[in-house]
């Protein structure tokens, strides 16, 4: 898909999830034939001219001014990671060439290994934008186990572990959230690199083989992930309640580390703990047969 297609997608499926009511305008009678805003309606809230707005919607974004985009994202109401994503739709479609944007990393530097690996209760790993996860500490290894050995690549993908691999429903609880977000994220990183090949196919790949990743790409959803709760289901330790935070890793493009705790003194907490013990025992147990076997 070219980015006017992009563009004239991403636009038309925001103005149709909105109302005038909603968007402030009157409700005239008779039967629209959009589901959400005209066009004109669009224009006339982001105070430019229906041409020039149909223009911009068809993908012609030549020249579009900043001012231009905030006008229509107030119009559309569109929260921080859709307006990001209208910029980097647009700034693409303005790029006379491919822009020589350094591929998403697929290593981890080892000082940013020893500070997952210092995390010994608290589980951690590292994530590109393509959602590659490319280094996990011990108790990360030990909560997604699946995730993370679901490819016999260095670098396992969440996206298509959770498309693919029939043990992701059960693993998490509220799968049809973590589908949404995933596609989401992936969304919003082929608006900033849309020349990502690795990524392209990765998505080709997934339209391919997983309907349900199919219908959630067609919707055009961007979103941000930052921080939030996780409900899983672990097979060992059983169900965990966990929050998260993603930390940017400002010397790494596109790189992200995401930890989970659980609130003190809570079940998931006792489960956590019993996952390190469990964890430790194993790894222990492992360490000795090695050395027997030597």
């Amino acid at each position: 898909m070219s980015n006017s297609d992009e563009i004239r997608d991403f636009l038309s499926s925001r103005r149709a999830r909105i109302t005038p009511e909603q968007a402030g305008l009157p409700a005239y009678g008779g039967n629209r034939r959009v589901p959400g805003l005209r066009r004109e309606e669009v224009a006339l809230l982001a105070g430019i001219s229906a041409e020039y707005y149909t223009r911009l919607e068809r993908g012609n974004a030549r020249g579009v001014s900043e001012s231009v985009l905030e006008g229509i994202a107030r119009a559309l109401q569109l929260d921080d990671a859709e307006r990001a994503h209208l910029i980097d739709l647009v700034r693409a479609a303005n790029t006379s060439k491919p822009a020589r944007r350094r591929p998403a990393q697929r290593r981890v530097r080892p000082s940013v290994q020893r500070i997952l690996d210092s995390m010994t209760g608290v589980p951690a790993f590292v994530q590109n934008g393509r959602l590659d996860v490319l280094y996990a500490n011990e108790l990360g290894r030990a909560l997604f186990g699946h995730m993370v050995s679901a490819s016999g690549d260095d670098s396992p993908n969440a996206a298509r572990f959770i498309f693919l691999d029939p043990r992701a429903t059960d693993f998490y609880k509220d799968w049809e959230t973590v589908a949404n977000d995933v596609v989401a994220l992936l969304r919003a990183e082929a608006g900033r690199d849309p020349y990502d090949r690795a990524l392209t196919d990765l998505v080709g790949e997934l339209s391919t083989r997983s309907e349900d990743f199919r219908v959630r790409w067609a919707a055009h959803n961007v979103k941000f992930h930052r921080t939030g709760i996780k409900h899983l289901h672990h097979p060992v330790v059983g169900d965990l309640e966990l929050a998260y935070e993603g930390f940017e890793l400002p010397g790494d493009s596109g790189q992200t580390i995401f930890a989970y705790t659980a609130e003190p003194n809570s079940a998931s907490q006792e489960a956590l703990n019993l996952l390190a013990s469990w964890t430790a025992t194993s790894s222990s147990i492992s360490v000795a047969d090695t050395e027997q076997e030597a």
